[in-house]
């Protein structure tokens, strides 16, 4: 047919639409958000409220440029704007007829553009019989389509039935139903009225094929449920049946299993009876219920769990004692207590299993000896992890009217092990939490205590299960973190960090023929000296235990390895002198004897939770108001130790060759080096007052002395703890004479014969026994010059 449009030029302000398509004659609403088109309205607002909007392309795309609409849309009057909170606008508008984009004159700060205005008027289109047959077709496929789409009204019919426009019948048909974009633009784009109304057939006769498709799918789909219901109605028939002739129904031979099943199991008489009624409510059931699987689940548990079932232990001194001993090198105090627990077991097997907490620093092996214990003890071995757990539910477990409801894992790992009588491993009891969801720690002390736990009842079994035949083993960093209740049930045994030469052993021994098979090398193809493992232990670790030690041997072998491969060498030798090479330079310094003895200066000894460490306080003095400054990150014990120190040598400043007006005359500085570090603690006592003594009398400090212990006002001597690791670090530093406790006497037992061979150790009661040994004789001095 003849062109009926007439084309008029107009520049217009343009928004990129979002998901929806707008068709003339169609009155719609929609949000606007973007700063772009809520500018765009407000020029059309001013003009004369028309608006040309066009459809996105991709309508995710949050800035579009020229490129990422359709440039053919409509033109459309703006009838009503209102503000939504949050800065967005809903707009009324309604199309009035096609518009196409010729330019887009500007992009900021909105979209302008010079577009063609298609508009005919519909009282001079000669409608031709296509044309008729056309507008009769879709009007058609609407019916259908409404037929199978109920979510379009019927009354679109009455709408469309007065519409003689073609143009705008298609117009509006193609509104009202539901299409993707791409279609909606092929019939936007249809200018010929002709063309535009077989595009709208073709595509309505395509939505009306994929929805007779859905809906056979949904018959078949309903038919199958009405299946399913008819089978299941039979089925429940087919029950009564059998139940009127006496047969019995499918559930029968897995009742008459668990029956068995329990009848063999020696379990206390409340559990076998709970159980025996769990059982007779399953053959009450249906099948199909829910519940059905909640019984079994629960039945399954109970049946499986070893209310019988025990390892028999070999008792054998001997053989536990070389198994203790080939695991670990060290540990003294560690394996002859659990000696003597196998000891006792040997002569009474009724004695309740002791709850043992292993506390040490990280690496010293705590984890590994609860497997030797097991292994000694010939009993299996089980695991729990209790870092970060903060569920009571974890320990307890869930009752059972919570779906998917399970034991805890104590339960779950006495089923795991296979016996009553493993031995269990808390690792990492310090580590507990607790939130909304409960206390953990708190449901442990029913487990760890022996009074209690015969008759341990976990939420989901509901019936007490005897755990007083297994052997907890726990393990922690340290007991502070541990609730004392919980802590109270437990036997902690300290394990310390390990000696250079116990270090040095287990790397022999354990770690580096580990590694190298580890990584695949023959003691033929890498040895390694000892004073090469020294350094590695000394220079490249600062640790109680042997963990960054195993780490450093490790990246020995791996480099050794690659050598080998590399290089194709047969044999790699590491010492000293070319140890570096391997891991660099050394990560750590250890300090050394000062050269000469100094006025102000002396050697303490700290502990730290990785070892111990030497300790050298400064004190200089000034002249001034009687001001005492105190630095080095010292904490408040430590401060308050420095000011016991003054006081003690106020009070006796006369006997102590001090000055009598040094608190009026003199500023005092103490200063701990290595500022960055905190420190605390009392022990440095006696170390501040005798450098505060040695800077205030203008007598130097024995350079190869070093000390340790609590300083009173009446100058006594208290003691102090970690005894064993201040002496270990003494010895590394060069110290020849130790300065502890009198009362510290008992912990000199635990020292290694080698040290106490090259170090002299005096007991000290009070400060001036300790300035008696540390502070230089005149003659002495005479000579040290």
């Amino acid at each position: 047919m003849e062109n009926p449009y007439v084309i008029e030029d107009k520049v217009l302000p343009l928004i990129p639409l979002r998901g929806i398509s707008i068709f003339p004659h169609m009155v719609i609403h929609f949000d606007v958000g973007r700063e772009k088109s809520v500018q765009a309205l407000e020029k059309s607002m001013m003009d004369d409220s028309l608006i040309l909007l066009c459809t996105q392309i991709n309508p995710k795309l949050e800035e579009p440029t020229t490129d990422d609409f359709y440039h053919v849309g409509t033109i459309a009057k703006v009838k009503q704007m209102l503000k939504l909170p949050g800065g967005s606008i809903r707009v009324l508008v309604e199309g009035l007829n096609r518009g196409k984009v010729k330019k887009v004159v500007q992009t900021e700060p909105y979209f302008l553009a010079e577009a063609e205005e298609y508009s005919y008027n519909p009282d001079e289109i000669k409608k031709s019989q296509d044309i008729e047959a056309a507008m009769r077709l879709v009007i058609v496929d609407l019916e259908e389509y409404i037929s199978l789409n109920s979510k379009v009204s019927s009354e679109v019919l009455f709408t469309i039935s007065d519409i003689e426009d073609p143009g705008r019948l298609a117009d509006v048909i193609a509104s009202y139903v539901f299409l993707k974009q791409e279609d909606d633009q092929r019939i936007l784009e249809a200018f010929d009225l002709y063309e535009r109304l077989e595009v709208l057939h073709q595509i309505l006769q395509e939505e009306i094929e994929l929805l007779r498709i859905e809906d056979k799918i949904n018959q078949r789909v309903r038919k199958q449920i009405n299946k399913i219901q008819k089978e299941y109605y039979l089925k429940e028939q087919l029950k009564a049946i059998q139940k009127e002739l006496g047969e019995d129904d499918d559930l029968s031979g897995e009742i008459e299993d668990y029956e068995a099943k329990l009848s063999k199991i020696k379990m206390p008489k409340e559990v076998k009876d709970k159980a025996m009624k769990e059982v007779e409510r399953l053959s009450r059931t249906p099948s199909h219920s829910a519940e059905v699987g909640v019984i079994r689940t629960y039945l399954d548990w109970i049946v499986e769990l070893p209310w019988d079932k025990e390892t028999r232990e070999k008792i054998d001194i001997k053989k536990a004692r070389e198994i203790l001993d080939a695991d670990h090198y060290g540990l003294k105090d560690v394996k002859e207590r659990i000696l003597e627990f196998i000891a006792i077991r040997k002569l009474s097997t009724s004695i309740k299993g002791p709850i043992l907490c292993l506390v040490g620093p990280p690496g010293v092996g705590k984890t590994s000896i609860a497997k030797s214990i097991a292994s000694s003890l010939n009993r299996n071995f089980v695991r729990m992890s209790l870092g970060g757990v903060r569920d009571e539910a974890e320990i307890r477990g869930h009752r059972r009217t919570y779906v998917g409801a399970m034991p805890g894992r104590i339960i779950s790992s006495i089923k795991k092990a296979g016996t009553k009588n493993p031995v269990f491993l808390f690792d990492e009891i310090d580590k507990l939490a607790n939130d909304f969801r409960g206390d953990p720690a708190s449901a442990l002390l029913e487990v760890l205590d022996p009074e209690q736990n015969t008759t341990f009842t976990d939420h989901f079994l509901d019936a007490p299960f005897d755990l007083s035949k297994v052997l907890f083993i726990t393990t922690a960093n340290t007991t502070s973190s541990i609730p004392p209740a919980l802590l109270d049930r437990m036997e902690v045994i300290r394990i310390s960090g390990y000696t250079e030469e116990e270090k040095l052993e287990i790397a022999k021994r354990y770690l580096l023929p580990k590694q190298m098979k580890e990584h695949g090398l023959k003691e033929t193809q890498m040895t390694m000296s000892d004073g090469a493992i020294r350094d590695v232990i000394n220079y490249y670790t600062r640790e109680a235990g042997v963990r960054n030690l195993e780490r450093n041997l490790a990246g020995i072998c791996r480099k050794a390895a690659k050598t080998i491969v590399e290089k194709n060498k047969k044999i790699v030798r590491i010492n000293s002198g070319n140890l570096s090479g391997y891991l660099g330079a050394g990560r750590y310094r250890y300090d050394t004897v000062e050269e000469k003895d100094q006025i102000g200066v002396a050697n303490g000894l700290a502990w730290t939770a990785v070892g111990g460490e030497t300790l050298s306080v400064e004190v200089t003095t000034m002249q001034g108001t009687g001001k005492t400054q105190l630095t080095g990150k010292l904490g408040e014990v430590m401060k308050e130790s420095a000011m016991a120190g003054i006081s003690f040598i106020r009070a006796n400043a006369e006997r102590l060759n001090v000055p009598m007006d040094f608190h009026k005359d003199m500023d005092i500085h103490i200063h701990v080096p290595e500022g960055a570090i905190p420190k605390d603690g009392p022990s440095a006592g006696i170390t501040i007052a005798t450098a505060l003594i040695s800077a205030l009398s203008n007598t130097p400090v024995y350079k190869d002395v070093a000390m340790t212990g609590e300083i009173t006002l009446r100058g006594r001597v208290l003691p102090v703890g970690g005894i064993k690791e201040k002496l270990l670090a003494a010895h590394r530093m060069g110290i020849k004479k130790v300065l502890i406790p009198f009362e510290n006497e008992k912990d000199l037992e635990e020292i290694p014969d080698k040290i106490k061979k090259k170090m002299e150790f005096v007991l000290v009661k009070n400060l001036d026994e300790v300035l008696l040994h540390a502070l230089v004789a005149k003659g002495d001095d005479d000579e040290n010059k």
